[in-house]
């Protein structure tokens, strides 16, 4: 329990001072949000390094060794998991709100106009097909740096503590609050739900808790099937790169709570049913072997 203290402290304090530091200059709209964002990813990573050098538990059970054999379909799931979810939720969406969905992406144009970029017929198709390829085929490993940042924390260093003290069922939805808490100072910021909603910011933090319990269901059954926190960044990075593919087929101005977003409740219906699932077979699994 000291290893998790020392671990959730360091990484709080570090994330926590760069988001509100970027809060406080400027906020999403700064110059050098990304770049921040970025970084405060790699946090969890560089507490875990910090964490185990302080205590001296050393690097052993580090978690990168990949352990491929037996599980190229859980490596599988993670590449292309995600992105089948997003258009899932997607697709779901607009079968319910048919009228937001708008094929010849007018709105997405006109944003490219309003930043005095000239679109030449076919353009937008091009750049969407590009990005939809892009997030399915190549997201999962160019976002591996980032996402592994995280994942080297939440999977593959709390997840496995929180484990050795609790039920698996119970390390994962212990994690995944933890985890949905850590992004508050960004959601505060407009990140994901925007700010202009009635129960800001507290309505955004607690629907990310909610949208990182089922995520963080799934991250975690493929990192303990997999006794590795490889397959979650890679889920991750495919999570992270497909998110915001649908806003090129959306009209008008649709609630994030709700979707197409996979933050939202029904854009993010394929997250919240594998979640669940995922949570159950391990639930049904730890009993199985107490048998």
């Amino acid at each position: 329990m000291k290893r998790i203290g020392i671990f959730l402290g360091i990484t709080f304090f570090l994330t926590w001072t760069l988001e509100f530091a970027l809060m406080a200059n400027g906020g999403l709209t700064s110059s050098y949000a990304i770049f921040v964002l970025s970084v405060v990813m790699l946090m969890p990573a560089i507490s875990v390094v910090a964490t185990r050098l302080i205590t001296k538990e050393g690097f052993k059970d580090f978690g990168l060794k990949p352990h491929l054999k037996g599980n190229v379909r859980y490596y599988l799931a993670a590449w292309f998991g995600p992105a089948f979810l997003i258009i899932l939720g997607a697709l779901f969406y607009f079968l319910i709100f048919p009228s937001q969905f708008d094929p010849t992406m007018s709105q997405m144009a006109e944003v490219y106009v309003a930043q005095g970029l000239s679109l030449p017929e076919g353009t937008l198709l091009t750049i969407f097909i590009t990005q939809l390829a892009m997030g399915i085929f190549i997201s999962p490993i160019l976002n591996i740096i980032t996402t592994s940042g995280e994942e080297i924390g939440w999977r593959g260093y709390l997840l496995p503590k929180l484990m050795k003290m609790y039920s698996p069922r119970v390390s994962i939805v212990i994690s995944g609050i933890i985890w949905g808490l850590w992004h508050a100072p960004i959601i505060a910021m407009g990140h994901n739900y925007g700010t202009g909603y009635p129960s800001a910011p507290w309505g955004g933090i607690l629907a990310m808790v909610v949208f990182c319990l089922f995520v963080g269901s799934f991250f975690s059954y493929l990192a303990i099937k997999t006794k590795s926190f490889l397959p979650a960044s890679i889920a991750h990075g495919s999570l992270n790169g497909m998110a915001a593919v649908s806003v090129f087929v959306t009209m008008g101005n649709p609630s994030p709570f709700i979707g197409p977003l996979p933050v939202g409740i029904i854009g993010g219906i394929g997250f919240i049913l594998t979640g669940a699932l995922c949570f159950i077979s391990i639930g049904r699994q730890q009993s199985q072997r107490q048998e």
